[in-house]
């Protein structure tokens, strides 16, 4: 996992519950882990806009509820600033389930998409929507 790009705040930890905004069948997630997060000790790993995780699925399908999936997130709550100073916040914390190496499973985005995470995956910013 690459670093987050600047001081982006991460905005979600281990136990969010966080909504899927592809057609896989997944309705919502828990994060279990963030692969490749170096932290303090007994701190809970934190993810932000464009890192990977891997994550339980809550509800959805029936084939798809209790598996262990990565996602990638691609909207969160908590405001993070960009480079150029704009400070970009949005109303849920949304992830779309991908393969370990980033390539998405499903054939739809819903709802917009943060550019951290479209720059950061191609294969997301390709089925994306619209890109904020």
């Amino acid at each position: 996992m690459k670093g987050v790009a600047g001081k982006q705040s991460r905005g979600v930890q281990t136990g969010s519950v966080l909504n899927v905004i592809d057609n896989t069948g997944a309705k919502t997630i828990s994060i279990v882990t963030v692969p490749g997060y170096h932290g303090t000790n007994r701190r809970y790993p934190k993810a932000g806009v464009g890192d990977i995780v891997i994550a339980s699925v809550k509800k959805g399908s029936p084939e798809m509820r209790r598996q262990v999936v990565y996602a990638v997130i691609v909207r969160q709550r908590r405001p993070f600033r960009r480079a150029d100073g704009v400070m970009v916040q949005f109303e849920d914390n949304a992830a779309v389930i991908t393969t370990e190496e980033g390539e998405t499973k499903g054939t739809d985005i819903k709802g917009p998409v943060a550019r951290e995470a479209a720059e950061r995956w191609p294969r997301i910013a390709a089925t994306a929507s619209t890109i904020i």
